[in-house]
């Protein structure tokens, strides 16, 4: 299978063979990484990281992976280029494709990553936008993948706000690799129905299936995975907070909800996780919300401290993977010699 050239903006426009090669391949990364063997394979290129929000995960996953393949890395943060301020992004696309051998951004619309793709000549990658975060499904899936021995039929169930950049990737993901994916949340925050259309379509050759609940017991009743994320994303204004709690505080994952599914269900999150109030977050959302929401009294949002701390969390295994996962993205985009 050759990739080669091939941008990485949403897992729509992957075949799930190519989605399969792509989890396959990061394993056997993974694996020789573990195993100390060098895989240089695309040592004399280099590649730019352009950031307009932070991250801990796919900057270092970026990084490191890019090193390990033996590439040279430049990162841009949010203030560290002129992109959509003094240089519209087709010319920095143009510009940055003339020096570098690939390209990836995180940021806030899906048309600027749109836009890159278009006019940088070289593949460009997509660490998150408000629409899709196709890396980090990658990631996620070969979690599972390695705790079940397959993808394919795992009951999959997604909680919160299901409108999201994960609670779209996940659904895609999910039609395109024949799993069950259910979305628990507020019917308000189900996906755009023409997203949901199109992986109902995806489905019916996969043997996938779509669906929704506001029922969280009816919703994780004997799954194998329990997923969630924030509950506002970075960017957004402070007053979202309280109608996004007051719509989801009784979505939270506890030890009941996981209680409920199979017992060897496992629970997973992209990270970073509002499970305490050990942050300025987590302690500021502790004082002003614990009277109305008791759920999170002590900064727990989208789920427990127990739970992710429990033994059937994998959020850490799952952030490692990460960096396997978007290795793979790179090689298979970058070089057509790698079997």
């Amino acid at each position: 299978m050759n990739l080669k050239g091939r941008d990485f903006i949403t897992l729509l426009d992957y075949t799930s063979e190519e989605i399969n090669y792509l989890i396959n391949l990061s394993a056997r990364l993974k694996k020789e990484k573990y195993d100390g063997k060098p895989h240089k394979h695309l040592e004399g290129k280099n590649i730019v990281l352009l950031f307009q929000k932070d991250s801990t995960r796919t900057r270092c996953a970026f990084e490191v992976g890019a090193m390990d393949l033996g590439m040279g890395v430049t990162y841009l943060g949010p203030s560290g280029s002129q992109m959509g301020k003094k240089e519209s992004i087709k010319d920095t696309a143009r510009v940055l494709g003339r020096m570098y051998d690939g390209l990836e951004f995180r940021g806030y619309l899906h048309t600027d990553v749109e836009q890159l793709a278009e006019h940088a000549g070289v593949p460009v990658w997509n660490g998150l936008t408000d629409m899709y975060h196709p890396t980090q499904i990658l990631a996620d899936f070969l979690t599972v993948k390695e705790e079940f021995g397959k993808l394919e039929g795992i009951k999959f169930t997604y909680v919160g706000d299901a409108r999201n950049n994960m609670g779209n990737s996940l659904m895609i993901g999910s039609a395109k690799l024949g799993m069950h994916f259910t979305a628990v949340a507020p019917r308000e925050l189900w996906p755009e129905q023409t997203l949901v259309e199109h992986c109902q379509e995806i489905a019916k050759d996969t043997g996938a299936t779509i669906n929704f609940t506001e029922d969280t017991m009816q919703g994780t009743k004997d799954v194998d995975v329990i997923y969630t994320d924030v509950w506002v994303s970075m960017g957004e204004p402070k007053d979202v907070w309280h109608s996004r709690i007051k719509q989801l505080s009784d979505y939270q994952v506890d030890s009941a909800m996981m209680n409920n599914a199979q017992p060897k269900a496992i629970f997973m999150h992209c990270l970073p996780a509002f499970h305490g109030d050990d942050t300025d977050v987590g302690m500021q959302i502790a004082n002003e919300f614990h009277d109305e929401y008791p759920r999170v009294k002590n900064g727990e949002m989208e789920v427990t401290d127990e739970v992710i701390e429990s033994t059937q969390s994998r959020v850490f295994p799952e952030a490692e993977n990460r960096m396997h996962t978007i290795k793979a993205v790179m090689l298979a985009t970058m070089s057509d010699d790698y079997e």
